[in-house]
């Protein structure tokens, strides 16, 4: 009998400064964790400034996890501003440079993002599946804020990877901006202080933040993305371990 190959996957976010990216990535890491998974968590800031390019790389997995660092090869790409895209504000150019064969691109935008013809084949030829999540403005109408846009994409990422639950997801977001058990850069840290003031308690703060989590993870079940998504990387996990066992 064959045993089920554990889920394993790895995670570029990528973004500009101020919309919480390396927050997004605590808090998805920390979820894992909490179901009893493991993770690992890498920022990447440069200049911690408003509209500098920021990446996070995150390893989630359901058993032991040996590596940590940068990820050069991501199953998983996590745009958060399309200036990655479009304007190159990112430290890994194009936006999908390393991206393993199945890969999945989850992009913040409420339309289809238009690539270049070469992009479009590039990630064809990969069977690269993307999607397209309106993180800002689920974050805008269920919050009243587009600082939540990150925990918009958590919920994206955690519906269409199958981890962390939903439970785990609230968990971390509370342990984030209340339990201040993760410790956080200056800029991170202010940026934490920003948020909470535009709301009137943390615990609405945090709330809010979970409400927006999980609209977007309702969106992305919705469309089935899940599955999809889940297929494609586990048949080139699989194909992965044939080929090293043989």
């Amino acid at each position: 009998m064959s045993v089920p190959s554990a889920k394993r996957y790895s995670v570029r976010m990528a973004g500009i400064g101020g919309q919480g990216v390396v927050t997004a990535s605590h808090v998805l890491s920390n979820g894992v964790i909490i179901d009893k998974g493991e993770s690992t968590m890498v920022p990447f800031f440069g200049s911690e400034k408003r509209m500098a390019p920021v990446e996070s790389y995150v390893r989630i997995s359901e058993d032991v996890i040996y590596e940590i660092g940068e990820i050069i090869y991501p199953n998983v790409i996590v745009i958060f501003h399309t200036q990655v895209i479009t304007h190159g504000k990112s430290y890994t150019m194009p936006f999908y440079w390393g991206l393993k064969p199945n890969g999945v691109v989850i992009i913040n935008s409420e339309t289809v993002v238009p690539l270049a013809r070469d992009q479009e084949k590039e990630l064809d030829d990969m069977n690269a599946k993307v999607f397209h999540v309106p993180a800002s403005k689920l974050a805008v109408d269920v919050a009243g804020t587009e600082l939540a846009t990150n925990m918009a994409m958590v919920g994206a990422v955690a519906a269409i990877l199958g981890m962390p639950s939903p439970s785990a997801i609230a968990q971390s977001i509370k342990e984030r901006f209340v339990g201040k058990g993760i410790v956080v850069s200056g800029g991170t840290a202010a940026l934490d202080n920003v948020i909470e003031r535009k709301f009137a308690k943390k615990a609405e703060l945090v709330a809010k933040n979970n409400d927006v989590a999980q609209a977007a993870r309702d969106f992305a079940l919705e469309r089935s993305w899940d599955k999809l998504a889940a297929e494609g990387i586990t048949k080139a996990q699989q194909s992965a371990e044939s080929a090293t066992v043989g």
